[in-house]
């Protein structure tokens, strides 16, 4: 409810203007009811204090740059102090947006007609203006809406009858040079009815802010003209060419902030799902239907009650974000970054509960709201089209005849509907049949269709779960049609497969507080599914050789489906999610349809969906102990070849960058070694004959070489070199050693594509530290290290070689390779000390700092038949592997290679190692010795980074 508050500001007028004084006498200011403020009216401002502060600075001034100088001052306290008011009402109030952008609004208008009126009336006074100086100040865009977030630009229009006069520029003028004294950010145009609507018409940004305009000050019956004349000119007849330009407009945002709705870094107001959407739909209802509030929207009929209440929840919800975000930053952000999560949870009152972060629970909320929007959206856009104001997706051309659809239902508008609700209600199977109706004919799902689902899933209950036909048809779902995702999300957006699945639910937008995945765990399951289905339809033949070959050999395909819908259902507890996950799976893969041996192969896929990974990814695969024990963890070729696609599956779904060369090099050859050991026995996994069979593969490549340097070259080299390398690096380290110096050091970098990395071997004498100082060396080159190996040579020489990515995880560009080698150089020769050096380099950058990672360090002595693993799971940052390697060489440990897999913001480095005499760390005091010194290693760094 607007109304007109009227006061007499810094002349003597009790009488307001009419609608033919143009604008003299006194002010009328339009306000929104206080009850629809944060606080009242009269808190944010004292009007008679504030007209009280003009008049004595006017009366003071002598020059006109002093009255703009003085009344500067005053309206930049006003708008300062009345902020900081509406401030403190929302930290009181911590989810009353609509309070709180109104009241912002409201201020900001009091501000501008005091402007204003010091401008029409004390700098350039004209009393009795001319029909051709008439001239209006009107709000526009998001502020002529009435809503503005903290930091929200002030968009202007200055309305005149004609080209505007010499009068109206000196006002114009001088009022914007008040408000950029201000600091405000201000978007203005200066405009006549005419270059409005012609400008309108080529410009549907410009017809948009026109769209929302309203009134501020100065000439009311302008302002009335121009509203008149934009109905009339402007928008009518001209509806469907808006809202295609509208929804254009609204699919290329979406794709610039990435496509999906749940990004985990979502943007409030330009994302999917976010502020612009349910601003989108408003203009176009605005634009269509002249509604002038979201209220209206109720009355048009488009919304059901409960449809409407999540609309405005969802508004309200979405505006508390960005306004906290602007109060946080002091700036207009819109970006929802992971460091401002947690201090956006904590201002809207969400605590950790039940093994869960705040924040966590706070962005499942968020991605509820933007699933919700997206719902009200697709409602809203159909209602226009039923009544032809909206093209129909053309989907018939798609098709060269119309699929025949099952009986019951019906296509309007390109959609499926249904043709009697009362009949397809009656068999409640029909909820599932539909969607696989849905995925046979290509046809999407009419939105009065979805509502009658959402409205009716109570009818999915345990007779329904149970149901052999109904289990046969979710089954189907994932396994007929080749593109299950599409079933599976629509599904999960309106509440089905929870409702079938009801384990699932506990997962529906649940975000996972880590830079490492893209996802929420939902939509995670549902791209790991949709990975599989595009392997299957052999599109990934060449990128994924080995789990094509697989699927094209035959496997359990049901099992593996019902594994990957399942294999993170445990997430978001305070218990091993893996091993929840198991249990959850042996109760619900029987109810859906695996037998006894099935549903036991699910049950082992899930509990140890993990472990292919973290083999393959945090230890030495090269290392036939490793190979073996992993045989006899998998035991048979027919799990092996079901976890290796499960965990190609599963990385992949992590987010679009996550699978690389190099991750597909380490499960590619985990799955080889792994199969030939299972085949052909264990027996064959040993070092001896490993050794063997390098040393007589490296004679095969140097043919040129003469027996005696082969013969020099195979016997210097102790047997773990052998195993631990393959041909390529032995090749070039024959190279490299061969006529080597005492007192030289010999470098060879080059981009192993095969890795997605670049590799660099050095030799040079060995001494004590050298793997610390070159992690040192790369930390410095801004040089990830991925994997390192470092043997000895039975004469006393150090080889040592590290695969390294850049900060994209791409190999280094060969422009930076000169700088690599100095670097490297200087190091290892004692010119540049890494510790030192590191300094400056080595820090956690703000956006980051609020991930919570715990340390863990565990030492293994049966992994290795000679090597003590030391893992050390921990926060990551530029120098820790420098810190973590420089403690150890302390301890006087020598280390023989490192594995590193970096997990986002966490990291699991292992380190394969033996003490000064050669022997592994059994002693437990030994063991807590290592760990103690550690530890002190990663807080010390990490107060560092952190400074």
């Amino acid at each position: 409810m607007v109304r007109l508050l009227k006061f007499p500001l810094l002349r003597e007028a009790s009488v307001a203007p009419g609608p033919d004084t143009k604008g003299a006498g006194g002010l009328i200011l339009p306000a929104p009811d206080p009850a629809s403020l944060i606080c009242e009216p009269s808190q944010i401002i004292d009007l008679t204090a504030a007209q009280s502060l003009l008049n004595d600075a006017l009366y003071r001034a002598t020059t006109s740059r002093e009255m703009r100088n003085e009344v500067t001052h005053i309206l930049r306290a006003l708008l300062d102090t009345g902020s900081a008011i509406i401030a403190e009402a929302f930290t009181k109030q911590p989810r009353n947006a609509h309070g709180a952008i109104r009241a912002r609004s409201w201020l900001m208008d009091v501000i501008l007609a005091l402007a204003y009126d010091v401008v029409t009336t004390r700098l350039h006074p004209n009393p009795l203006p001319s029909d051709g100086q008439r001239l209006t100040l009107i709000a526009v865009g998001g502020y002529g809406r009435g809503e503005m977030a903290p930091q929200s630009d002030v968009d202007l229009l200055f309305l005149t009858p004609w080209k505007i006069t010499g009068w109206g520029e000196s006002v114009v003028e001088s009022l914007l040079y008040i408000l950029w004294d201000m600091k405000l950010k201000i978007g203005h145009s200066v405009r006549t009815i005419r270059d409005c609507i012609n400008q309108g018409r080529d410009d549907y940004t410009i017809r948009t802010a026109l769209l929302e305009n309203r009134y501020i000050t100065g000439d009311v019956a302008l302002a009335d003209e121009l509203r008149e004349t934009l109905d009339k000119d402007l928008f009518k007849g001209t509806a469907s060419d808006f809202i295609e330009a509208k929804l254009s407009e609204r699919a290329k945002r979406h794709q610039k902030q990435g496509g999906q709705r749940y990004v985990v870094e979502p943007n409030v107001k330009e994302g999917k799902g976010g502020l612009r959407d349910l601003q989108s739909l408003f203009w176009i209802a605005k634009y269509v239907h002249g509604v002038h509030d979201t209220a209206d929207l109720a009355r048009l009929k488009m919304f059901t009650r409960e449809e409407f209440d999540a609309f405005l929840e969802a508004e309200n919800f979405l505006w508390a974000v960005r306004c906290h975000l602007h109060l946080l930053t002091k700036r207009p952000s819109d970006q929802l970054n992971f460091d401002l999560q947690v201090e956006v949870a904590t201002r809207m009152e969400y605590k950790d509960r039940a093994g869960r972060r705040a924040v966590e629970i706070f962005m499942q909320d968020y991605f509820r709201h933007a699933t919700r929007v997206g719902e009200l959206t697709r409602i809203f856009l159909t209602e226009l089209e039923a009544s032809h104001v909206k093209q129909a997706p053309d989907l018939l051309r798609l098709f060269r005849h119309r699929k025949k659809i099952m009986k019951g239902l019906k296509i309007i508008q390109n959609r499926i509907a249904i043709s009697n609700e009362k009949s397809f209600l009656k068999d409640k199977l029909n909820i599932l049949r539909l969607f696989e109706e849905a995925l046979r004919t290509g046809y999407l799902i009419h939105p009065d269709t979805m509502r009658l689902l959402s409205a009716n899933l109570d009818l999915i209950d345990d007779d329904m779960r149970r149901n052999p036909e109904a289990v046969k048809i979710f089954t189907g779902l994932l396994l007929k049609h080749g593109n299950p995702e599409r079933a599976l999300r629509r599904m999960n957006e309106l509440g089905v497969l929870s409702a079938f699945v009801p384990e699932f639910e506990p997962i529906v937008a649940m975000m996972q507080f880590n830079m490492y995945h893209s996802y929420t765990v939902d939509e995670h399951t549902i791209q790991v599914i949709a990975a599989l289905a595009q392997i299957e339809r052999k599109e990934l033949v060449e990128e994924l050789p080995v789990a094509s070959g697989i699927l094209a050999k035959g496997i359990n395909r049901k099992t593996l489906y019902i594994a990957l819908l399942l294999h993170d259902i445990g997430k978001g507890r305070p218990e091993d999610h893996s091993i929840l996950g198991a249990q959850i799976t042996r109760k619900v893969a029987p109810r859906l349809g695996l037998n006894k041996k099935e549903a036991e192969t699910a049950e082992w896929l899930v509990r140890h969906h993990l472990m292919m990974s973290d083999v393959a990814q945090k230890r030495d695969i090269s290392d036939p102990r490793t190979i073996r024990d992993f045989a006899k963890r998998v035991r048979s070729r027919r799990r092996l070849d079901l976890l290796t696609v499960l965990t190609v599956c599963d990385i992949r779904g992590v987010g679009p960058d996550t699978w690389n060369n190099w991750k597909a090099m380490l499960i590619r050859q985990l799955h080889e070694e792994t199969t030939n050991a299972l085949e052909n026995g264990m027996e064959a996994l040993t070092t001896e004959a490993r050794s063997t069979e390098a040393k007589k593969t490296l004679r095969q490549a140097l043919p040129e070489w003469s027996k005696k340097d082969l013969r020099a070259e195979t016997q210097r080299h102790y047997d773990p070199y052998w195993q631990g390398l393959r041909v390529g690096q032995h090749t070039t380290f024959a190279r490299l050693l061969r006529d080597l110096p005492d007192n030289d050091i010999r470098i060879d970098i080059v981009a192993d594509e095969d890795r997605d990395a670049t590799r660099i071997a050095f030799v040079l004498q060995d001494h004590h530290g050298i793997f610390s100082r070159m992690a040192g060396a790369l930390a410095l080159v801004g040089a990830n290290v991925v994997d390192a190996r470092t043997y000895t040579t039975k004469d006393g020489f150090a080889t040592a070689v590290f695969w390294v990515q850049d900060n994209d995880g791409h190999p280094f560009a060969k422009s930076r390779y000169k700088r690599l080698n100095q670097m490297i150089d200087k190091i290892l020769k004692g010119q540049v000390i890494a510790r030192d050096a590191l300094k400056d380099k080595d820090k956690i950058r703000k956006r980051e700092r609020s991930f919570r990672v715990p340390t863990h360090i565990t030492f293994d002595n049966e992994g290795s038949e000679i090597f003590t693993i030391i893992e050390v799971d921990t926060r990551d940052r530029p120098g820790l592997l420098h810190d973590l390697t420089r403690a150890l060489a302390d301890m006087n440990v020598h280390i023989s290679s490192a594995v590193i897999a970096t997990y986002g913001e966490q990291v699991v480095d292992t380190f394969y190692v033996k003490d000064g005499y050669g022997l592994k760390y059994h002693a437990k005091l030994k063991q807590e010795s290592l760990e103690k010194k550690l530890r002190e290693a990663i807080v010390r760094g990490a107060e560092r980074a952190r400074a």
